[in-house]
């Protein structure tokens, strides 16, 4: 998906020493630091943010991109990676196309599961909650903030939707191209727009040696966040 930066300094993978494209014998182990319940911030959106800051300091590439899967009302689910654009007390928000999969699915089922795949650090986040759209103000500020061809992009790709060719494609962001050239203010799709993911569960996985992991997720509750331990 993404290229890969070098193990954070406090790894040492060891690779398996065979030579084979079988995936059954491909395995590393993981060596880290013990993630422990004592060192955690006491809200999950500030252990995001350090173990963020982790990520984009090792020079992982695109350390926002995350794996957000849906489901259809009937339950069959769906995934693909996604950028997360902003993060804070609220939650955690991406953009696209609501008449997009996704955007079906979370309309019908507003629910979303986020997982940030750090593997140089051995560190994976997974977040599960519940999805509504940000407001249309917010919309627009950030479609502004885009590069003018991805502004482009937005209208000329109906997301999802089957198309006739990649020429089709290419054709119909030239037409448009045209018509906003660069320089010009392009108007925000009507369907496109962003979503902001309410975490209900927050979950800090460290990789360890022989699978042994640390798995500490947060739990919201009433009374505040709740962590608990997980057998890896």
């Amino acid at each position: 998906m993404t290229d890969q930066a070098a193990p954070h300094p406090d790894l040492a993978p060891a690779h398996d020493p065979a030579d084979s494209h079988d995936p059954a014998v491909m395995r590393e182990q993981y060596r880290s630091t013990p993630l422990l319940e004592t060192e955690l911030a006491p809200d999950p959106v500030d252990q995001f943010a350090h173990w963020f800051k982790d990520a984009a300091s090792a020079g992982l590439h695109e350390p926002n991109a995350m794996i957000v899967s849906t489901a259809s009302p009937e339950g069959r689910p769906s995934s693909r990676t996604v950028l997360l654009k902003q993060f804070d007390t609220r939650g955690f928000v991406f953009y696209t196309n609501y008449a997009s999969r996704k955007g079906r699915e979370l309309d019908a089922n507003p629910y979303a599961s986020l997982l940030f795949p750090w593997h140089p650090l051995a560190r994976q986040i997974i977040i599960n909650g519940t999805v509504a759209r940000i407001g249309r103000d917010e919309t627009v500020a950030y479609f502004r903030s885009r590069p003018h061809g991805s502004q482009l992009g937005a209208w000329a790709s109906e997301q999802s939707s089957v198309i006739g060719s990649r020429e089709d494609l290419l054709r119909r962001y030239e037409e448009l191209a045209t018509r906003y050239p660069e320089g010009e203010q392009v108007p925000v799709p009507p369907e496109w727009g962003g979503y902001r993911v309410e975490a209900e569960t927050v979950e800090f996985w460290q990789g360890h040696e022989n699978r042994l992991h640390d798995r500490l997720r947060y739990v919201r509750t009433d009374e505040g966040w709740r962590v608990e331990r997980l057998a890896p």
